[in-house]
This record gives C-alpha cells, sequence and structure tokens, in this order.
C-alpha cells in the first residue's frame, strides 16, 4: 500500500498470496537500512525521515495534506492502505486527531502499530492498526472525517470499488485525499467512478517533482541491485527491480496530483447515493491515470 513491496505488474488474484508477498517486503526492509537511504538519496533535503515512507511521500505533501483535511482535534483520521504507518501518524500529531491505519500486510500494521509511542507519546492509543483491503475496510458508515490514500489506490483489484468503499466510510462533510498519476490521451474512467462514489472533487494540486523523485529512486535501485540483493533477500530485491525496469519507460509525460475529493454535507450515506448525483463531473477532460502506481 504506501508501503507496499514493489511490482508494477497486475494485482494478484489471490488476498494471501498478496499478503505474504508485501508481509516479505516489510519483513526484509526492516532488517536493513538500504531502502530507506535510497530513499533518501533520492529526495534529498524533500525526504521526510522520521516518516520513512515507501511511497512518494515528501515534505510538500504532508504540509499540503495537512491543509486540505480541514480537521479539528479529535476527529478521526483514515490512512488507507497505511504499510508501516507514518503518514497517517504524522497528521495524527500535527492535526491532534484519531487515527485508524489499515493495510493488506499484518507484518506492517504490526510495524505501524510498534510506531505509535514515537509519534503520539502517552496518547498512543488514538491510533488504531489493523489488516483490510481497500475494497472491504470494515469501517463503519460515514465515520471518518477525513481519509489519507497515498500511492495505493492504484494497487486495488478494483479500483471503482474501492474508490466507493472508502467514500462509504466518510461522513458527510469529509475529506477524501488521494494521491494520482494521470496521463493525457488514454482511455480512463476516473470521473465516473469519481461521481459513482458520490464524491466531488475540491481540489487538484499538481506535484510535478514525483516523477523526477521516481526516476532517480528507481535508477538507484538498479544501480545498487547487488546490496539490495544481499540486504533484502533474493525474492524482496527482484521484486523492488522488475518494478524499476517495468515502471521507468512509463514516467516521461506522467501528471502527479493530489486530489482532494469531499462528500458533501447533507450527502445521502449508501451505494445508491452516488446515481443520485446530478451535475457535470469535475474531472471531464482531466488527464487520464496511467493505472500503474509506482511502489
Amino acid at each position: 500500500m504506501n508501503t507496499e513491496p514493489a511490482t508494477a505488474a497486475a494485482p494478484l488474484a489471490s488476498g494471501t498470496t498478496r499478503s505474504s508477498q508485501y508481509d516479505a517486503f516489510h519483513a526484509a526492509r526492516a532488517r536493513s537500512n538500504l531502502v530507506a537511504g535510497l530513499y533518501a538519496e533520492a529526495m534529498g533535503e524533500d525526504y521526510p525521515a522520521e516518516v520513512a515512507a515507501s511511497s512518494s511521500c515528501d515534505w510538500a505533501l504532508l504540509g499540503l495534506m495537512a491543509a486540505r483535511l480541514r480537521m479539528n482535534p479529535g476527529q478521526l483520521l483514515v490512512d488507507a492502505g497505511c504499510g508501516t504507518g507514518g503518514i497517517g501518524l504524522w497528521l495524527a500529531r500535527a492535526l491532534a486527531v484519531r487515527l485508524v491505519g489499515f493495510d493488506l500486510s499484518p507484518v506492517a500494521t504490526a510495524q505501524a502499530a510498534a510506531r505509535r509511542p514515537h509519534f503520539l507519546g502517552i496518547t498512543a492509543d488514538r491510533a488504531v492498526f489493523r489488516v483490510a483491503e481497500l475494497e472491504n475496510t470494515g469501517l463503519s458508515t460515514a465515520h471518518a472525517h477525513g481519509i489519507v490514500c497515498v500511492d495505493a489506490l492504484g494497487r486495488a483489484a478494483d479500483r471503482g470499488a474501492a474508490l466507493r468503499e472508502l467514500a462509504r466510510a466518510l461522513a458527510p462533510g469529509g475529506r477524501l485525499l488521494v494521491t494520482r498519476a494521470l496521463r493525457r490521451g488514454a482511455e480512463q474512467a476516473w470521473h465516473q467512478q469519481m461521481a459513482a462514489a458520490g464524491l466531488t472533487q475540491e481540489h487538484l494540486d499538481e506535484r510535478p517533482q514525483e516523477p523526477v523523485v521516481w526516476e532517480r529512486l528507481y535508477r538507484l535501485w538498479i544501480a545498487h541491485g547487488d546490496d539490495l540483493r544481499r540486504e533484502l533477500g533474493q525474492a524482496a530485491a527482484e521484486a523492488m527491480l522488475r518494478e524499476a525496469h517495468q515502471v521507468l519507460p512509463t514516467l516521461p509525460g506522467r501528471w502527479a496530483v493530489l486530489l482532494t475529493l469531499r462528500r458533501l454535507p447533507g450527502t445521502a450515506d449508501g451505494p445508491g447515493a452516488a446515481a443520485r448525483m446530478s451535475g457535470p463531473s469535475h474531472l471531464a477532460g482531466m488527464p487520464a491515470s496511467t493505472e500503474r502506481t509506482p511502489q
């Protein structure tokens, strides 16, 4: 999820198999500082070392998400595809909110839970992490005041279903922040998915440095392939290198954005609500999604 293991291939059909793959990556990364060091080298001073996410999350994105969420102290934030929890925990501390994070990997969520005292001190119990999938979060309807989903939606087995599920959990007036990679000229259904979920676009923020960072990072992975194999093990390293070789050619023309989507106050809940929404999509005419999210 936002710290999922590397693979740009389509998600595997078996949830158990996918979990095992991600578990192996997180377990391997916990044994070595090499991956974090390569992220830090690729991002330079933009790398938030404390957060240490295996995603495109940098200082600029953290600040932008804190501003776009517009949450009040004590409200509930959800980190969807939380990985090892750094993004959600940083935001929970910055905004003085409660946090529920979920990820496909039980190893990742266990690591996230262990990080709570570092970020939240004696109030660590206001953050909870659990195993769940984007399409089946287990969250109560209209329960979350804000949701962040960083570099995770593109890895969902059914992106439309995942978006509807996140929207279902969002309280009226709440905001869902999603990182996306878009490309002009390709067929895309993102605006239909957004409308079907009962959401409206509030902001679209460009992230011009994101493709540059991924290019640097992938080239570093390839250059340090032998080091990755030695420190992470053959399977985890080969998955990362496979992603690097597959995604590098797609980066030219990539347009990275942060979308702020809102469930308007008074919007009805439930799967039929979206069908009752009217008006043109705010995303009509936008560049299309590549549907290929780097790690």
